[in-house]
């Protein structure tokens, strides 16, 4: 039986996205098998269920094509009861079973962990909608959180917000407490973790402090690294807690707007040790991505959405992810209290408002913006000028049109009256400068940073 589940695993894995099945069909393995019924070993209870709801079809129809039609059942993998057993919690040495017991969790629910937040029920990386904006943060993510990244213990997760980065954080912490009950997390954020070291500093209890993150602490997931800026007496400490944390082989996952090194009044030392790990970006959605996320949470919420509004919402809202849920939100809100069918004027109703708290980034938007801070006209811009004061400003447009549209690279060189080789050769050229940090680099950030604000 070891053979046909081999080459039913097998067969599965080329129907199925690749992360659906890392997660959920690559850790089963056969328990039992007696005359037509097989019987599979899963981790947890959880795992039935999602099986059961999402799989179970699948396995039985890939038997069945190899002649071998079973009835399949899952059952976890536990060791024998004993009196006082809690599910899902294991007594550990030196422990006592009174606090064994007030740790106890249920299957299903979201534990709170000690001084940090509540996981979001909804943030795993069943639920993650994987586009080409954030595979590699996906995958690096899942690979933390199942051990496979090489010795490799620690993840920045860069990206804007609303992008996903607290989605996949979580998603590693959902992911340890579903697969090792015995294992302790800590979810906090920046601002969570200074808070609570003032507190202890206030109380004489920073002994204490200092002991629940160096040695109870075996997953740390650190959000908004930004907010420490110019922190010094909290980075210092950081530091030193990472230093505890990585010499034990502990799994951590930090998440920020910006790169370590872009981190302003930042600590030297801290900045090392945030940088020891893989670093990797999550971008913004393009339109299919959007479409697949409207799509899935649309199905969440039981609502039919017409796929001509989906393909509206995510045209019109193509930011980031929060608003794209608050866009959905809202038609499905609005349809349901007024007894309305979904159509594209009721979408167009709702996503009116949300339009008018945002400028939306056209090409031509950054070619007025470029103009004015580099005192050139819009037409020297697109002429076949190439002087440096003309050239430069030149690539800065269509870089940053690249950046911030959805328009193809041979659309944004028409733009400019340019052929697409042209237009790629820009922003390499960019790309390439930028990584000097030099003047151009303030200018794009400077540049950025009003388009993202809408001022401009």
């Amino acid at each position: 039986m070891d053979k046909f589940w081999a080459q039913v695993k097998s067969q599965i894995k080329k129907s199925i996205p690749d992360h659906s099945y890392r997660m959920w069909v690559d850790p089963l393995e056969v328990l039992t098998f007696q005359e037509d019924r097989l019987c599979l070993s899963t981790p947890n209870e959880f795992f039935i269920k999602r099986l059961k709801d999402n799989y179970l079809g699948l396995f039985e129809q890939e038997f069945h094509k190899l002649g071998q039609p079973v009835r399949i059942e899952f059952k976890t993998k536990t060791s024998p009861k004993t009196p006082g057993h809690v599910p899902g919690n294991q007594v550990g040495k030196g422990k006592s079973k009174k606090n064994d017991l007030a740790q106890a969790s249920l299957p299903g629910f979201d534990p709170r962990f000690n001084g940090g937040r509540l996981l979001k029920k909804g943030y795993t990386f069943d639920d993650f909608v994987v586009g080409d904006n954030s595979s590699f943060a996906y995958s690096a993510s899942l690979s933390l959180a199942q051990g496979n990244m090489n010795g490799a213990g620690m993840l920045y997760l860069l990206g804007k917000t609303g992008l996903g980065k607290s989605h996949l954080s979580q998603a590693v912490g959902h992911h340890v407490i579903t697969h090792h009950t015995a294992l302790r997390v800590y979810y906090v954020t920046a601002e969570d973790f200074t808070n609570e070291m003032i507190y202890a500093l206030r109380n004489n209890t920073i002994e204490s402090f200092k002991e629940k993150y160096r040695k109870k602490c075996e997953v740390l997931i650190l959000e908004d690294v930004h907010f420490l800026a110019g922190k010094k007496a909290i980075q210092k400490e950081l530091a030193v807690t990472l230093d505890y944390l990585l010499d034990a082989n502990r799994k951590i996952i930090f998440s920020g707007c910006d790169l370590p090194d872009d981190i302003p009044k930042l600590d030297d030392q801290l900045k090392s040790r945030l940088t020891m790990g893989l670093v990797t970006e999550i971008k913004a959605p393009d339109f299919k991505t959007r479409v697949k996320i409207l799509r899935k949470k649309s199905k969440n919420l039981n609502c039919l959405i017409p796929d001509s509004v989906t393909e509206y919402i995510a045209q019109e809202l193509c930011d980031d992810v929060r608003q794209l849920e608050s866009g959905l939100f809202g038609v499905a809100a609005k349809g349901q209290l007024l007894g309305r069918h979904i159509d594209i004027e009721l979408a167009k109703s709702v996503l009116a408002n949300i339009r008018k708290h945002q400028k939306r980034i056209t090409i031509d938007g950054i070619k007025k913006l470029v103009c004015k801070e580099y005192d050139i006209t819009e037409q020297d811009l697109i002429s076949k000028s190439r002087k440096k004061h003309i050239v430069k400003p030149r690539q800065v447009a269509i870089f940053l049109s690249r950046k911030y549209t959805d328009q193809p690279i041979k659309k944004i060189g028409s733009s400019f009256k340019r052929y697409h080789a042209t237009a790629i050769y820009s922003v390499n050229a960019v790309e390439k400068e930028l990584q000097h940090k030099g003047v151009l680099y303030e200018q794009i950030r400077y540049l950025s940073k009003k388009i993202e604000s809408g001022k401009f």
